[in-house]
């Protein structure tokens, strides 16, 4: 079975969103990373995925939303993120 598409949206000079990212690479999950500091359609999407987020990483693996990178770390800490990332 083959990972879940993961989507991040991230903005420059987030810690954040670092913190994340360095996580998911941890994990060796391939993600795509849509940079939404200048606004655009990407930011646009995440709109429309995740109405209320009003803040960043806001993060998708599969279909499940994650939230940001607490809920993220939330999901290691908890021994949920590898069945997650496995789809």
């Amino acid at each position: 079975m083959s990972q879940p598409q993961i989507d991040i949206y991230t903005k420059f000079g987030c810690g954040f969103c670092v913190r994340a990212k360095r996580l998911l690479d941890e994990k060796g999950a391939d993600y795509n990373e849509h940079d939404i500091t200048m606004g655009g359609p990407k930011r646009d999407e995440l709109q429309t995925r995740a109405p209320q987020a009003r803040t960043v990483p806001q993060i998708f693996i599969g279909d499940t939303y994650v939230g940001g990178s607490d809920e993220l770390a939330a999901l290691e800490r908890s021994g949920k993120l590898d069945a997650l990332l496995e789809g």
